[in-house]
């Protein structure tokens, strides 16, 4: 709907009910929503959360529950990772990836957000006093303890921990040290941004024909996890 002077008082009718229906969704989803200026702004007033900007809520064209998540969640993410970097204010989000982890009994979700430094920054998502929260995940690779419990007993593979190895990712290389080898497991789909908020894009291989997955530190933040199909020994 395109909004004029002549059909105000219609716009803001609609804006009133949209913002009925996403406060009843925030609520279950445990997300603080800001109060919104719908009188003043209608249709093209911003939701907040938490005093995070998400979108004008005329861009909310689903009133589902999967569809606000994952619209809300892309932004907290993106704002707990640029705050945790204390980076420009320009510094921009590339990439949002689930992390596929055995238990997550510390969290309900694991991300890493990639920026365009190429730094890769865990955040976990939590309910903490009643709330949704996005706050940064500390990760130690050498804590084996820490390994297990987001990933699970080590597997064999062909390559062993502390081997320095050359893995493709989205058609970029990059060199790193394992610190973990992990079973077959979920491929980890990496989001995008684009005009629609994310972009899914699927693994290089089936879970099905790999022997091993590799937990990869290559001193870019959070390890990369890579299926063996990836990884290949540095020439000598």
């Amino acid at each position: 709907m395109t909004y004029t002077r002549r059909n105000l008082v219609e716009e803001k009718q609609e804006a009133c009910q949209k913002i009925k229906q996403l406060a009843a969704i925030c609520e279950q989803l445990h997300f603080h929503l800001d109060p919104i200026d719908w009188e003043q702004h209608g249709m093209r007033a911003i939701v907040y959360i938490n005093g995070i900007e998400i979108a004008p809520l005329v861009e909310f064209n689903q009133f589902e529950v999967d569809y606000v998540l994952r619209r809300v969640r892309i932004n907290l993410l993106a704002h707990a990772a640029l705050q945790s970097v204390h980076g420009d204010a320009d510094l921009k989000v590339l990439m949002w990836s689930p992390v596929d982890v055995t238990k997550p009994e510390e969290f309900l979700s694991l991300w890493i957000v990639t920026l365009e430094t190429d730094e890769r920054i865990a955040i976990a998502e939590r309910i903490k006093d009643g709330q949704r929260v996005y706050e940064p995940y500390p990760f130690n690779g050498s804590d084996r303890e820490q390994c297990v419990r987001l990933f699970g007993p080590p597997s064999e593979g062909d390559y062993q921990p502390g081997e320095t190895v050359t893995l493709k990712e989205r058609e970029r290389e990059f060199t790193g040290e394992i610190l973990y080898s992990i079973p077959p497991g979920k491929v980890v789909t990496s989001r995008k941004p684009n005009s629609r908020g994310y972009h899914a894009s699927a693994g290089a291989s089936s879970a099905s024909t790999i022997a091993a997955r590799y937990i990869v530190d290559c001193k870019d933040g959070f390890p990369h996890i890579v299926n063996q199909t990836q990884v290949s020994r540095q020439a000598s």
